[in-house]
């Protein structure tokens, strides 16, 4: 069984999660150019704006339609401003679960948007989508983004050894790859219980620098 999500938006308190639109290719690209996503994610660097509007006007939709996953813009709800991405991928229609990832722009961090933008694509899926399960891969040294799984209640399931490539960046600018673990988080209808309440209990959300 395949089915394929919505092209819709979903708004919080303080952000809207929309569909990709060609106006956001030069955000998009400013943003996968910061050396903390070039560390913690497989996206190449440089990250030409080519690559960006590719990202927009054919992967996405490719894989909306496809039923493999979605991917959200994260933009302020006041300034319309790009400040991250949330993707869904990897979806299994017949076990209903997926698997999700989250990016935060630079210029955006340390504001708690991607636990508040996760935890809202989560609730839609858990529960206006009625799904599963969601799953989460954080870099074993990638603290933030487990500080954001936890945020949302998601649950620590173990560990896959050697199993995620992280990146550096040398002084003269190259980079290179270096092998480390996968931690692997779910999170399931059960788990959302609680969570929006201990986010609004640390101040409305966290403070912490958030990328995946």
């Amino acid at each position: 069984m395949t089915g394929t999500f919505p092209n819709i938006s979903i708004s919080t308190e303080r952000l809207v999660l929309r569909p990709l639109d060609e106006d956001d290719a030069a955000a998009l690209t400013e943003m996968m150019n910061d050396e903390q996503v070039g560390t913690w994610t497989g996206v190449p660097q440089p990250y030409p704006e080519d690559r960006a509007r590719a990202w927009i006007t054919e992967y996405a939709p490719t894989e909306r339609a496809a039923g493999r996953g979605i991917d959200f813009a994260v933009t302020e709800f006041l300034t319309q401003r790009l400040v991250g991405i949330v993707q869904l991928a990897k979806t299994n229609w017949h076990i209903r679960s997926t698997e999700m990832s989250y990016i935060i722009a630079p210029w955006a961090r340390g504001e708690g948007y991607a636990a508040e933008a996760a935890l809202a694509a989560a609730q839609w899926l858990l529960r206006d989508q009625r799904f599963e399960r969601i799953e989460l891969r954080t870099a074993a040294d990638n603290t933030a983004s487990q500080q954001v799984a936890q945020k949302i209640g998601c649950i620590s399931e173990g560990v896959l050894r050697n199993a995620c490539l992280v990146h550096v960046r040398a002084e003269d600018g190259t980079w290179s790859d270096v092998r480390t673990d996968y931690i692997v988080w779910s999170l399931l209808p059960e788990d959302l219980e609680g969570a929006g309440e201990q986010l609004a209990e640390t101040g409305g959300f966290a403070t912490f620098s958030d990328w995946n």
